[in-house]
């Protein structure tokens, strides 16, 4: 398989450099929190809604606030 076959060699060009993504912090956090409400509610441990909702608004501010400290130690 010579050079002028590999795809990363298409039209004599330099293979253009892989970017990576930054972590989107709140959503991370905000989807394991719903993922642990959900399976909380399905296994019959977590029924009652006033310690749902303290808990969710409580889990969604941690996300936020997570997210916000991320976001200025990567502008540094």
């Amino acid at each position: 398989m010579g050079p002028e076959t590999r795809p990363d060699a298409v039209g004599g060009q330099e293979p253009r450099p892989r970017r990576s993504h930054r972590t989107d912090w709140m959503a991370l956090l905000s989807g394991l929190l719903f993922l642990m409400l959900g399976i909380g509610f399905v296994s019959g441990k977590l029924t009652d809604p006033f310690v749902a909702v303290p808990l969710l608004v409580a889990g969604l501010g941690l996300a936020g606030f997570v997210s916000v400290i991320a976001r200025v130690i990567r502008r540094r």
